[in-house]
């Protein structure tokens, strides 16, 4: 089992920066992969950024050039750094964490951009 905390969401000017984290405890060894998914109202749930074990990364084609993803395996964290955000950003943003065959998920934390 792997429980995921979310935090650093909020309200932000279009333009500004977010940096949410996610604190990840129990069977962190397990890890394979964590990420970032975001979903927006009305529209499914979509991959933001990954990092796998090893530390490689991937981030949604369209948003390269302005979200980061990075892991402190010491602090058992994966940070998104967001920035040039834009409204349509706006999405409740959900920690995931991959062991094997099995997904966990973070409560979510909701950014909202205004124009």
């Amino acid at each position: 089992q792997v429980q995921l905390v979310e935090s650093g969401g909020g309200l932000v000017q279009a333009g500004g920066s977010l940096r949410l984290s996610c604190a990840a405890s129990g069977s962190i060894r397990s890890i394979d992969a964590m990420g970032w998914y975001r979903q927006a109202p009305g529209k499914q749930r979509e991959l933001v950024a990954l990092i796998v074990s090893g530390g490689i990364t991937n981030i949604a084609d369209s948003l390269k050039g302005r979200f980061t993803i990075s892991r402190d395996n010491a602090k058992n964290t994966v940070d998104l750094q967001m920035n040039s955000l834009k409204p349509e950003d706006t999405a409740v943003y959900y920690c995931n964490a991959v062991v094997g065959l099995s997904s966990y998920w973070g409560q979510g934390t909701q950014v909202t951009v205004s124009s």
